[in-house]
Order: C-alpha cells, then structure tokens, then sequence
C-alpha cells in the first residue's frame, strides 16, 4: 500500500509538468511542425487541422511503440547480458506461443489503424462539394500556371483568367514574387479547383494547405475545401516535371468576398474572359505575343 501511494505522489508532479508544458506550446508546435498554423487565428483550411491530427496522432503512435520496443532491447540486453565466469551458449528457446502471437497481432492491430484513419480523413478531404461557391480550374503548364475563375455558363463565355509565366530568377537567384502567377480565393466560402495538365505530370500543391494532388493528361482531378483564414501562402508543382520544375511556382491569396470580386472585375476589364482554353497556344500564342516562326522554331 505504501509503495502505491508513493507511486501517486510521484506521477503528480510528472502531469502537472507535462499540462504545463502542453499548455505553453505555440500552434505550430501542437501540430507537429506543420505549416498552415498561426498562434491565435484559424488554420488555412476547413482541412489543414485534420490532416495535422492525423501526423501527430500517428507519430504520437509510432514513438510509443519505439519507446516499448528500445526499452525492452536493453532490459534484454542489460538482465540477460554475459555474466562473469560463464561460457557457452545460453539456453536456446524454440517457441513462445504468447510473444509470437503477440507480435504478430499487434502490428496487425497498428497497420490496420493506420489504414483505418487514413481512409477516413482521405474521403472526407476527397469529398466534394454538390454546389461549390467558387469553381477554378487550374491548369499546370511547363512551367507555369493558369487560373481560370469559372462563370456560370457551360462554354465558359462568362469565365474570366489569368495566364502565369514561370519563376524570373535574378544574377543572385532572387525570384520577384510579384510576377508569378496569383491565385486568388474568397475566405469562408466553398471551393472547388478543377486541376488540368497541358503536357506532363505536374502536382499542385499549396503548402499551408497540407494537401497536394497530381495532375494528368486526360484525367481531370479537382479538390474541395475552404480557405478560413485571410493571408498569402506558396504554392508549387510537387512532380518533378522537366528541367525548370523548380521555377514552376505561384501565389495564394485568400481575401475576404469583395476583394475577390474586385479582382474578378479586373480580369474582365482587362478582356481576360471568355474560355481559356481558347485562348492558349502551346507555342506562347499568349494574347499580346506573336507565336515564333518556322524558322524560329527550327533554330530552337
């Protein structure tokens, strides 16, 4: 009995110690480090807290089977350790029955864990929205990006886009964000990306966003969420895709509604409307520009 209380008096100190230590940790550190975490504001997405919860619920897992596992290396190593004055061999042991079946069974429970909560959070990320207050289609070039903000025509003849060319590195290999290619997005409100490729595999990831998805030739992806928090993030291709993948970079802004409508309003009266698609040559037929010729071509 007393060596149970003395077991409650120590474990005291020890909770109270670690609720203080939990207690004076920052967002980014109670979500593993993660981007995407801003002491005293929301996460960037109605995602970003579930894909956290399930890193640091795993690691949190995975180093308590780490810590079991090292313990008992040593005390096997420590209690069953070469004593002075003996040789040979120790006694040998064929079979166990309990600790095979139980380390068998336990990484079969831990794996199907795994799979468990990772099939759950996949759909739920995966799940899209029937009527989405915003529609994008982002469209990955070589080795740059265009955004289109769809309209509520089929053809798209009420769209409006933005063409983006490729990361301008300076001599020091300073890269001007004002040039590259700017996402824009309204706070709180249901969005849908549809993600195109025009040549090769490209990924599309918004870092803060935790989330990231390949982008093929003849098969369109697209990815639901909402951006909760007013701010600007990076975003890059995440498929090595050609010799200047690392220039294949973009801005994200997310803004409150009128904002967003402004800059919509912009883009028409800059003439950017109509379907993008129509408006694109994979040669650099941009509006604006004169496509190379034959004889450029043939240099090239």
């Amino acid at each position: 009995m007393p060596s149970k209380r003395r077991l409650r008096w120590a474990a005291l100190p020890l909770g109270v110690a670690a609720a203080v230590a939990l207690a004076g940790c920052t967002a980014t550190e109670l979500n593993g480090y993660l981007p995407g975490f801003v002491e005293g504001e929301p996460a960037a997405t109605n995602q970003t807290e579930r894909v956290s919860s399930l890193w640091v619920n795993s690691w949190i897992v995975l180093l308590a089977v780490g810590v079991i596992t090292w313990g008992l290396m040593a005390w096997a190593a420590i209690a069953y350790r070469r004593r002075k004055g003996q040789t040979g061999l120790p006694v040998q042991m064929r079979y166990n029955m309990p600790i095979e079946i139980f380390y068998t069974i336990v990484p079969l429970i831990l794996v199907l864990g795994m799979f468990f909560f990772t099939a759950r959070d996949q759909t739920a990320i995966e799940a899209k929205w029937d009527e989405p207050d915003v529609e994008i289609t982002a469209i990955a070039k070589q080795w740059a990006w265009d955004f289109q903000y769809d309209g509520e025509e089929e053809d798209n003849s009420d769209a409006v886009w933005t063409m983006g060319i490729q990361a301008q590195p300076d001599a020091a290999g300073n890269i001007d964000q004002a040039q590259l290619p700017t996402l824009v997005l309204p706070v709180d409100k249901k969005v849908t990306i549809n993600l195109q490729s025009r040549d090769v595999i490209h990924s599309f990831w918004i870092i803060d966003f935790l989330y990231k998805k390949d982008m093929y030739i003849g098969k369109d992806n697209s990815w639901s969420f909402i951006p909760t928090r007013v701010g600007e993030y990076a975003g890059k291709c995440a498929e090595l895709c050609g010799e200047y993948h690392s220039m294949m970079l973009f801005n994200v802004k997310v803004v409150e509604q009128d904002e967003y409508d402004a800059y919509l309003q912009t883009l028409e009266e800059e003439g950017n409307t109509g379907d993008i698609t129509d408006a694109y040559d994979r040669l650099g037929n941009y509006p604006g520009t004169t496509a190379p010729t034959d004889s450029e071509e043939g240099e090239e």
